[in-house]
């Protein structure tokens, strides 16, 4: 469903709308001109993300998400969310349907825009249920909880391949082969000299 007035999203494809281009203008104008954009209200973006309009209002207010097409300004304004800001808030969603408090939610986004990523959307973001890891490659996880902290991941796949290639020119023992018997020790002269002595005493 959407609101009258609303652009329709199906009208919106229809006419060359690509949602990767949100917050730029067809003609260049710059990420600020949003000539040319379609934009979602309020009840549209709830609609869409699976949120409640008090959960939207809170984010909004609290600068968590802000719309980035246009912002509430007074009575009678509407918010208008561009297509990336609704896949920010579909994020948010999921990571509090994931267990991840709102509270450790803002702290990761804060931590992302402290370090200049405005393009919430363009980032792979992961969770434990407790902390929140941006996934920058398939070796380097962040911890957004820590500061930024690295955390090392680990491809088993790659893991196997460094073992086989060190194995290559290693010895290795089949499985179930009987222990080698080591040959009896020479006994000392000493030893033996004592042993023959002993032999004629008992003789």
């Amino acid at each position: 469903m959407h609101e009258p007035g609303d652009p329709d999203p199906v009208v919106a494809a229809r006419r060359g709308f690509d949602p990767d281009a949100v917050g730029e203008d067809a003609s260049d104008g710059g990420p600020d001109d949003h000539t040319g954009q379609v934009g979602y209200r309020g009840v549209t973006a709830c609609h869409a993300v699976g949120i409640s309009y008090r959960q939207l209002d809170y984010w909004a207010r609290t600068a968590l998400v802000v719309p980035s097409i246009r912002d509430a300004s007074g009575s009678g304004t509407q918010r208008l969310y561009s297509f990336r800001d609704l896949v920010v808030l579909k994020v948010v969603k999921r990571l509090l349907d994931a267990g991840v408090s709102l509270q450790n939610i803002r702290r990761a986004i804060e931590t992302l825009r402290s370090r200049g990523v405005e393009d919430l959307a363009g980032i792979t973001l992961i969770s434990d249920g407790t902390s929140v890891y941006e996934c920058r490659s398939p070796e380097e996880v962040v911890d957004l909880l820590q500061g930024g902290q690295g955390v090392f991941g680990i491809a088993i796949g790659g893991a196997f391949k460094e073992i086989q290639g060190s194995l290559s020119h290693l010895p290795a023992e089949p499985v179930g082969a009987a222990e080698p018997v080591a040959p009896p020790e020479e006994p000392a002269v000493g030893d033996e000299l004592a042993l023959r002595r002993a032999r004629r005493r008992a003789g």
